[in-house]
């Protein structure tokens, strides 16, 4: 049964301040109290409460609007406030493993405050940590304790300067001496330096290096992971035969140090090696619990997936901040209306509502997937910590990874794209900075690279469902996975003789029919795909070239669409359970069905060249669904961006406040009359309401216009908005 708001004291639930937002509250169909104790529960909801608290009333983390740091102030301030999120212990060692959705919500709201602060305690703890925990053994558990008292500070060293997404080309080497039981960790130039690695350039001690392999007699094993002191934790001086620095000022995150190193024959004990997936004895013999080299890389690959996992995460958090803002603007800007003395909220036109709410749609969809796939991916670490080598934990390490590797496209591609929006549907006071969607957008582009190029990606996920379908043919294997992600495949060849048979928007306004039509899109795009790989090979082409001429029509939109209706999938059953409160399944039906319907509108053409679609009608009853689902949304979307925004204090835009008074918040906080305006005011002695940092003549001509039609104003007394000052 689900949770209900009765009995939950006033802190867990403030009101609102009473303002211009209230006439859309008053509308909404749901509470959002009960909406955001069943999407969070109280548990979470506690969580979050306790870490805005903290930071608004820690005069370290004060904003201070207009100021601009240096790029050496900014970092040290980033590195004390990181260092301050570790005393007041928020998170445990523990926790990591035993309460992994309080792992995600720590860095969403540290995001939320400032994604610089967040990536530097997330590569710390959850990338390096986490890491170290799940790729190495007990030898390795007393960094654990170290990682949480600060007492070393960590990295993730993956990349190189030359190699990114392809992991398998990483050129540093570690080479095993048997004489004197080490590895010699090598760059063999700077190509192979270690680049764009979070906290590395400043601050970190301690890195996790993956590097190629050797035993003695040549025999190279692949990529493993080696734990190497990159620097003195007393003096931060750079370790010997290690030139570790800065890459330098980035078009956003500046408070996190991205840097490089440079290994020179360093050496490190043989107990470096993180050996839960391979060891080396100490003759040099190589041993692996894994006897196929092809299950030890898919176990190893839910290492790899935690940073993109997490990067779902965050690009999802960036789009909430975003349409937090851009909602709550849309409800109180008022333009044009149906006579020339009545403006109206420009969230009444349809084409705003189209703009933002399929935006908040995905918000939510995507939410609850980044959550469950966070939950998967920990049940996978939990695995091979226990020592589970079976076929299924191999093959769900596989699942992951795919899921992982389109997830992370699909988030931060919806998010980059809708902060854009949210930008423009806010006009000239979305492009001031003071309003932070400036901020948001850079801070959100890097999701689009980090972790591997989203192209890139998107091929690690098509070829993963081309390898199931090649089992199938020559094996006449079933389609399953551990997730289920790929079950409704075994019904391939039944899906594909379906076609879209709804002819009324009413019964378009159910997630169900675009799952059905999602199904038969995949499977279509799945069937093309192979059937042009196998073109291309017929015609000559060796598999890489055949691959790579595969991917732009074929292999790049199976992916996404995969990736959109496994989203859907999970959204559409997670609204759909019966511990629903009854009172918000309609609204969350609506959201599911306008997911579905609005990311199914963009393969439109597929859907008509493959035979699903025929006929005029069904792309109308597309579209009429979608404005009508936008529509019945429209009153509820304040009520929904109040569950997913943080207090003012975090979302820190004028325009966004939770009040609704933007014009008036916009109006004060980025104000700067000219300095004689200023003298004059003075010489009045007279404190203007709208400016209270500036003392304004009671009838200069500089207030007289600033303040005309102001209620309050003494200048604006008399007056009407657009009337001349009496």
């Amino acid at each position: 049964m689900a949770p209900t708001v009765e009995g939950r004291d006033a802190t867990l639930f403030p009101e609102f301040p009473r303002g211009p937002l209230d006439t859309y509250r008053a509308r909404a169909s749901f509470s959002w109290k009960e909406l955001a104790l069943f999407t969070e529960g109280e548990d979470v909801l506690r969580f979050k409460k306790t870490i805005f608290s903290a930071l608004e009333i820690d005069p370290l983390f004060a904003r201070s609007p207009g100021a601009h740091l240096s790029l050496e102030k900014y970092r040290e301030l980033n590195f004390l406030r990181c260092k301050r999120i570790f005393e007041y212990d928020f998170l445990s060692a523990g926790d990591v493993f035993e309460s992994p959705l309080k792992v995600s919500t720590l860095i969403q709201c540290l995001g939320m405050y400032d994604w610089s602060l967040a990536a530097k305690y997330l590569l710390h703890t959850l990338i390096f940590g986490s890491v170290v925990v799940s790729a190495g053994s007990e030898r390795h558990f007393a960094y654990i304790p170290k990682i949480f008292s600060m007492e070393i500070f960590g990295c993730f060293a993956l990349t190189e300067l030359s190699h990114g997404s392809n992991t398998k080309a990483i050129r540093t080497t570690a080479h095993y001496n048997p004489a004197t039981e080490e590895f010699i960790i090598h760059s063999p130039d700077f190509e192979a330096a270690k680049f764009w690695v979070g906290n590395m350039g400043k601050t970190a001690t301690h890195a996790v290096v993956f590097a190629q392999l050797h035993v003695p007699g040549g025999q190279c094993h692949g990529l493993h992971p080696f734990i190497i002191q990159i620097r003195d934790p007393k003096t931060l001086f750079p370790m010997p035969g290690v030139m570790v620095g800065d890459i330098g000022k980035k078009l956003g995150q500046n408070g996190l140090d991205n840097g490089f190193a440079v290994f020179h024959k360093v050496r490190v004990p043989r107990q470096s090696l993180l050996n839960r997936m391979g060891d080396v004895t100490p003759e040099g013999t190589y041993v692996s619990p894994f006897k196929d080299a092809r299950q030890r890389f898919g176990a190893s690959l839910g290492s790899l997936s935690w940073g993109r996992v997490t990067i779902m995460g965050m690009a999802v958090t960036n789009l909430k901040l975003a349409l937090s803002i851009a909602v709550r603007f849309s409800a109180t800007r008022r333009q044009f209306g149906p006579t020339e003395d009545e403006e109206i909220p420009v969230l009444e036109y349809q084409t705003q509502q189209w703009r933002l709410l399929p935006y908040l749609a995905a918000a939510y969809a995507l939410d609850h997937f980044s959550k469950s796939l966070f939950v998967d991916l920990v049940e996978l670490q939990r695995g091979l910590a226990a020592g589970d080598r079976s076929a299924r934990q191999a093959e769900l390490g596989r699942e992951i990874h795919a899921l992982a590797s389109a997830g992370k496209p699909l988030a931060s591609w919806t998010a980059q794209q809708g902060i854009q929006e949210c930008r423009e549907a806010c006009g000239g006071h979305g492009y001031l900075a003071v309003n932070r969607l400036g901020v948001l957008r850079d801070d959100n582009d890097p999701n689009c690279t980090y972790e591997g190029d989203n192209n890139v990606l998107l091929q690690q996920t098509s070829n993963y469902l081309l390898g199931l379908l090649a089992c199938r043919v020559q094996d006449g294997a079933c389609f399953c996975s551990p997730l289920k992600s790929v079950d409704f495949l075994d019904s391939y060849p039944g899906i594909l003789d379906q076609r879209f048979e709804v002819s009324s928007v009413a019964d378009c306004l159910d997630s169900a029919v675009a799952l059905a039509a999602y199904k038969w899109l995949v499977c279509y795009l799945l069937r093309e795909t192979h059937e042009k790989l196998n073109q291309e090979k017929r015609s000559g082409s060796d598999d890489f070239e055949a691959r790579n001429n595969c991917q732009v029509f074929h292999g790049r939109p199976l992916a996404l669409a995969f990736m959109e209706l496994t989203v859907l999938q999970r959204f559409h059953e997670h609204v759909h359970q019966p511990c629903v409160p009854p009172s918000l399944r309609a609204v969350l039906g609506r959201l599911s069905a306008l997911y579905a319907l609005w990311s199914l509108n963009c393969h439109a053409a597929l859907l008509y060249r493959g035979g699903y679609f025929s006929g005029e009608q069904a792309g109308r009853v597309l579209e009429s669904a979608i404005l009508t689902l936008c529509s019945q949304l429209k009153d509820d979307a304040v009520a929904l961006v109040d569950v997913i925004a943080p207090p003012d204090f975090i979302l820190d835009s004028p325009i966004g406040r939770a009040d609704g008074e933007a014009d008036r918040q916009a109006f004060e906080e980025t104000v700067e009359p000219d300095p004689p305006w200023r003298e004059d005011c003075r010489a009045h002695g007279t404190v203007c309401p709208l400016q209270k940092k500036l003392e304004w003549p009671q009838a200069s001509t500089c207030c007289a216009l600033l303040c005309r039609g102001r209620p309050g104003s003494e200048v604006g007394k008399g007056a009407r908005k657009g009337e001349p000052m009496p």
